[in-house]
Parts: structure tokens; sequence; C-alpha cells
């Protein structure tokens, strides 16, 4: 058995989103049915250094949303688009799916 079909993830714009695509938003804003919010903390930390691991807050917000498709409490998306600010929330973005449990095992 291969397991659930990942959910395809691509940057873009918010404008760029379907219908059966949610967003990942970078910046700070209450989460919403079909997006979330993250971060990225001003720590002076490398991406994934030892003392902000195992998740960062991108991969939180996948998770939220994740969580929020599954409790059928935000529209049903097969698909995320990541609207990001700056290059460390594109970095941030990255590594949640190199080395965040949840990202890993979801998000393609």
């Amino acid at each position: 058995m291969n397991g659930p079909e990942k959910l395809a993830l691509r940057f873009g714009m918010a404008s760029e989103a379907g219908p059966e695509d949610a967003l990942l938003l970078e910046g700070r804003g209450a989460d919403a049915p079909g997006q979330a919010w993250f971060t990225v903390p001003a720590t002076g930390h490398a991406i994934g250094c030892a003392c902000c691991l195992p998740r960062n807050e991108a991969g939180r917000a996948l998770g939220r949303l994740l969580l929020a498709r599954a409790r059928g409490e935000g529209p049903f998306f097969r698909n995320v688009v990541v609207v990001v600010r700056t290059e460390a929330g594109r970095a941030a973005v990255e590594d949640a799916l190199r080395r965040d449990p949840i990202a890993v095992a979801w998000f393609k």
C-alpha cells in the first residue's frame, strides 16, 4: 500500500489560487477557512537550527491547514499556494518540506 496521495504545494500569488487550493501566507494574520499564516522569527538562527527544530512556523501552519481539512472546518483542497514575501519565508517552507514530519508525509 502506497499511502495517501500527497497534496501539491507551489509558490505563487494569492490571486492564482483556484477553488481546490488552500493558501499558506507569510506574515501576520488570523487563519481563516482554507488559509493559514506563518512568520519567520527574527532570531538570527539558520533555518533548521537545533533550537528551532523539529517544527518551524511554516510546518505548523501546514499542519493547521491539514487538520482543518480533515475536520471539515474549512474547504476541501487538493493543492496549496504558498505566498511568501521574503527569501527567508521561502526557505522556511522549503525546510518544512524537508524536515517537518507532517509536511514531509502530506505535501509535495
